[in-house]
């Protein structure tokens, strides 16, 4: 079952943040993972949420998703993407057909 994860994102160093995006990518593919939505245009339709930057990615599954975050490539690309932005994400379960 597919695991869907949403970030809420707040870039505070563009130049830093392309350094990040340029290497996560190829780890993504890797993983299995695709960008199912980043940095669009949004609206608020309910609540009080103001996000800043929305991205969200499909990977195969849960296990899939936290092989990749807890991993030692993302989390030597997470140091990078801390130096330069803070971050809110969840993973959500998707639906099982």
């Amino acid at each position: 079952m597919s695991a869907y994860v949403v970030f809420d994102v707040e870039i505070r160093d563009p130049v830093r943040y392309q350094d990040f995006m340029a290497a996560v990518k190829p780890a993504l593919a890797a993983a299995g993972a695709r960008y199912l939505a980043r940095g669009g245009a949004q609206r608020v339709y309910e609540g009080d949420w103001l996000p800043r930057r929305i991205v969200i990615l499909e990977f195969p599954s849960i296990a899939d998703w936290e092989a990749f975050y807890y991993g030692p490539v993302y989390q030597g690309l997470k140091a990078i993407r801390d130096e330069c932005s803070s971050a809110r994400l969840v993973s959500v379960a998707g639906i099982a057909d």
